[in-house]
């Protein structure tokens, strides 16, 4: 009977129910209802409970255009990434999403397709409809990033920049990881296929690649720019050759598994002439033959991390702004194995004694 008399009442008035249907229904002011559905706990409990029952009874929801001329927030976050195809934003957007969801947000996601000029537009665009951004593998340069913090919560992942807060991948810890392992297989040339010029964590790869390669004695050859993508890492493979490296390191898995594609069309033998390795351990990267090896990163944690950081800016915390580094994993599998160098090193006699 409830039910129908708050469906007679919006039936009879036309159109969704409004926050006066629900204040008429439950015997309270407008502002006593914006209070009770807006933020809870200001109000008695009874009245609170009353009052969701008239919103539910009359399917009453919050116009969140209204609640952002009133309060100023639109409830909103943006999740800025370069390439929505790259399975690396699955997880980023999946951690994003959980955790706006449980903070009472709607997440919003655009696409910059790689390019500093699209996603400085995108942003713009949105930055008047949101309370807070988030940007994943940005292409912006540091002062616009620098400048957009100034106008609008705003937080990073796989970035840093002064002053702003950022979820970053422990970068140092994944290339010793990946080092110390092609280091044991008796690999002493490595190449490396690098990202986007504009990408920061490429960058930073190629330094602790450089620095830990010294330090081991092993020498190492930068290759790239590269699209990070599959086809990038197949239009890499006549500068792979010519670096005569034993082992290539891939900027991302796509590249990494794109190279693998376009070896095995040229009837090279992938670990046996030429060990792979990855970043980030995406969906699929177990799944090409040979599976690839990889080092993992926390993309999904990351999403969370960088929302709960935006959510937290929203409310005022007095956190001073910082970088949180997420632990990243080496993956062995079976894209990598013992230097053709080392194989034919090894003489008869030791290689039967390494089969026994």
């Amino acid at each position: 009977m409830a039910s129908d008399v708050g469906a007679d009442r919006t039936s009879r008035k036309g159109g969704a129910a409004t926050i006066y249907d629900v204040a008429e229904l439950a015997g309270v002011s407008p502002s006593t209802v914006s209070r009770a559905l807006g933020k809870p706990g200001r109000i008695s409990a009874a009245t609170e409970t009353r009052i969701r029952a008239a919103a539910e009874q009359l399917n009453f929801r919050i116009n969140p255009v209204a609640r952002a001329l009133h309060t100023g927030r639109t409830h909103t976050l943006a999740l800025v990434v370069a390439d929505i195809t790259n399975p690396v934003i699955f997880d980023i957007v999946r951690g994003a999403e959980q955790a706006a969801s449980a903070g009472g947000y709607t997440l919003v996601i655009a696409e910059s397709q790689e390019s500093g000029e699209a996603e400085t537009e995108a942003v713009r665009r949105l930055l008047p409809s949101v309370d807070g951004v988030i940007l994943a593998t940005t292409r912006l340069a540091n002062p616009v990033i620098a400048e957009l913090a100034r106008q609008k919560p705003l937080v990073l992942i796989n970035r840093a920049v002064d002053g702003v807060a950022a979820i970053l991948p422990d970068v140092k810890e994944g290339v010793a990881a990946l080092l110390d392992h092609l280091f044991d297989l008796g690999h002493q040339s490595i190449a490396y296929l690098s990202g986007p010029a504009t990408s920061w964590v490429s960058a930073r790869r190629w330094e602790h690649l450089l620095e830990q390669s010294e330090q081991r004695g092993i020498a190492v050859v930068e290759i790239g720019p590269n699209a990070p993508t599959i086809d990038g890492g197949r239009a890499a493979i006549r500068r792979v050759r010519a670096a005569n490296a034993t082992a290539v390191v891939a900027f991302n898995d796509l590249i990494a598994i794109g190279l693998m594609q376009g070896l095995a069309d040229a009837g090279i033998q992938v670990p046996d002439e030429l060990s792979i390795a990855g970043f980030d351990d995406i969906f699929g990267s177990e799944l090409i033959v040979p599976a690839l090896t990889t080092v993992r990163s926390q993309l999904e944690l990351a999403g969370k991390r960088a929302t709960s950081h935006l959510l937290a800016q929203l409310r005022g915390d007095e956190a001073s702004v910082e970088e949180e580094l997420l632990s990243t994993q080496l993956v062995v599998r079976g894209s990598t194995a013992s230097s053709p160098a080392l194989k034919r090193d090894a003489g008869p006699r030791d290689q039967l004694s390494t089969m026994s």
